[in-house]
This record gives structure tokens, sequence and C-alpha cells, in this order.
């Protein structure tokens, strides 16, 4: 081949190793990780690379390092096949998860992580047992490398499956039922109790709580942590309307919490949708938020500075979170006998005009 016909084409590992003065399998070494190379030798090979625009063949490294440089990015529920929370055929789970900032929040924090490793995450959806088996085989097929996991449902049973197969998964929110996988979590009851602290604090006596599902850990978490602080401080039965984690969900508990309790003062909503959809229902019925009822969101999602007025509520770093999900799993791939682990974050009041 000639100098022309190689310079019209991609840029070959032979054009690195000339522009780098060193051998083919040096340069092969260097961009396949390999540790026993010299740092200086390291650093030319870079600068090699940079210059010709040399591009690695995936698919070729994959063969020698086994690796894809791909993650499974699986968001799963727990319904069975054709059934459950909702079927996979309309369309209505996703639309969900899209429909919920949480779910962005998480991506950002992943991509972040993975993009300047040159790793790709791969998105999943596993809301029926015919799906949780295709992502399992698709693991087992090495088609990525592990698999991050949201669960959206405290019986999925995604989780016990990978780790059953011996897959490499870390899960964001800590298992509802006992099963040995790494996973990140938030300290929900601490972040409940901030918000019942506020609101008391602020001289709040009739106040109710709009619950997340209660098949959901997060959503029994705040709950407890809500009612506990509020029995501490002499409040022995809080008014609780369970909500869903949507702004509808929410406008129909204020509903109900309005019928029962018309003169409360002060609402906690477990997740900033929810608490959205309350101040909604409370202006539509005359109430002014802070001023006759004061509302405390959970989350510090985009909804909460969307609302009118903008939520106080409690933060949870979401994309922290997802950004150490991730790192726990590139740890786990580097060394495959590590033992699982937990990293749970502390939450943050975030005061803003809405309590």
């Amino acid at each position: 081949m000639t100098d022309d016909r190689r310079s019209a084409g991609a840029p070959t590992l032979e054009d690195v190793a000339r522009a780098a003065g060193v051998s083919r399998a040096t340069v092969s070494r260097v961009i396949n990780g390999v540790r026993n190379v010299d740092p200086g030798i390291q650093e030319v090979v870079r600068q090699a690379v940079s210059v010709t625009g040399y591009a690695p063949n995936r698919a070729a490294r994959s063969l020698v390092t086994r690796r894809t440089d791909a993650v499974a990015l699986v968001v799963s529920g727990a319904g069975g096949e054709g059934r459950g929370p909702v079927s996979r055929e309309d369309g209505s789970f996703t639309a969900q998860v899209f429909a919920d900032p949480f779910f962005g929040r998480v991506v950002t924090g992943v991509v972040n992580c993975l993009r300047p490793r040159g790793m790709h995450p791969v998105l999943m959806f596993a809301e029926t047992s015919r799906a949780r088996e295709e992502v399992v085989t698709y693991l087992r097929q090495g088609s990525a490398d592990g698999a991050l996991i949201v669960s959206t449902h405290a019986e999925d049973p995604l989780p016990g499956l990978l780790t059953e197969a011996g897959l490499t998964a870390v899960l964001y929110a800590r298992p509802a039922r006992p099963v040995l996988i790494s996973y990140v979590d938030l300290a929900h009851q601490d972040g409940a109790r901030l918000a019942a602290e506020h609101l008391l604090a602020r001289g709040c006596r009739r106040i109710a709580t709009i619950s997340g599902p209660l098949d959901v850990p997060a959503g029994q978490a705040r709950l407890a942590g809500f009612r506990d602080t509020m029995a501490r401080h002499g409040h022995p039965y809080t008014p609780i309307a369970e909500g869903r984690f949507t702004q509808e969900s929410g406008e129909a508990a204020m509903e109900r919490l309005l019928a029962e309790r018309p003169d409360l003062d002060g609402v906690f909503a477990a997740n900033d949708l929810m608490a959205m959809g309350a101040c909604h229902v409370l202006r539509e019925h005359g109430r002014r938020v802070p001023d006759d009822v004061a509302v405390v969101g959970f989350d510090d999602s985009s909804a909460a500075l969307a609302c009118r007025p903008p939520l106080t509520t409690v933060r949870q770093p979401v994309e922290e979170m997802s950004a150490q999900m991730t790192r726990l799993l590139l740890d786990r791939l580097a060394r495959p006998g590590s033992p699982a682990t937990s990293v749970i974050f502390e939450p943050e009041l975030v005061v803003r005009d809405s309590a």
C-alpha cells in the first residue's frame, strides 16, 4: 500500500506506530489499556493517536479485551407478561418514564460518568417477565459489560435474576427483597424528617401528607420518616393520601385531603410532581401558598422550579447518585471478585417560596 492510498483511508495502527516511533504491538498494548507500558511511551502513543486521528475498531478491540464499552441502563418494573402496573404494548410504561424528570437526571449522571471513559449506556426497559428475560439474555451474551438498574416496584424480580445468573449489576435504591447486590440510595427517612421539622418550625399545626406509592421502598421510607417526626412532636395522627409520583395523582390526593381536613395549613408531598399538583388544586380552592397552606416537596427536580410558587423541597442528588452507581459498576468490572457494597447519600432541605 502506498502512502497516498494509506492517507486516503482511515488511519491504522501502523500509521500511529510510525508517528510514535514504536512498534505496532506497543501501540496495541497502549490502546487496549495494558498496564506494563512505560508512562512516557504511553504519552507518545496518545499524542500520535491524536495527530493521526486514529479511532480503534471497537469490534476488534472487544475480541482482545472481552469488553464492549457499553453498559445496560435498565428501567425495570414488576409486571408479569402482558399485565402488571402497565402494559408493554400500549407504551404507557415508557411514556411514564420519559415524563418523569427523575429519569432524565439519572441518565445525565450515568452519561457524564461514562462519556469521559469512552463508554456508552444502552437504554432498556424491563416491565414484563419477557422483557426481563431479554435483559438477562442480552447480558449473558456479552452485549454489554454490566447493568445499571433503576427499579420502579418493590416486587421487581430483576435484581435477583441478575445476581443468580452471576451478572454484574448495580441498583439505584436499596432492594426491597434481600439481594446481595451493590446499590446507591438516599436516607429517605431523614429527608422526610427535614420536611416535617420545617413545616412545624413555620408554625403549621394541621399538617397532611401525600405519600408516594406504598409498594415502592422510597415511598414507604418517606412516609415512615414523616409520620415518626410528627409523632415525636406531639402529632399522633397525620392525614395521608397515597399518590403515584405523578402530578395528576398529587392533584387527586390533594382533593381527598381537603375533603378530610378543610382547615389544613401544611402539606408534605413525597415528590415534586405531586407537590406541584397539590399547589394547583390549592389555588383552585382559593388557598394561597404559602400564606394559607405551606407545601414542601421532595427531590429538587425541575418541577420544583417550574412550580408556582417555586417549591421548598428536599434535595435528592440524583445526578451524583447515578454517577456513583456507575462508578460502583465500573469498579466491579475492573475487580470482578470485589464484594457488593452500598453508598447512602444525605438529603438537604432547599427553601424556596412554597414553605
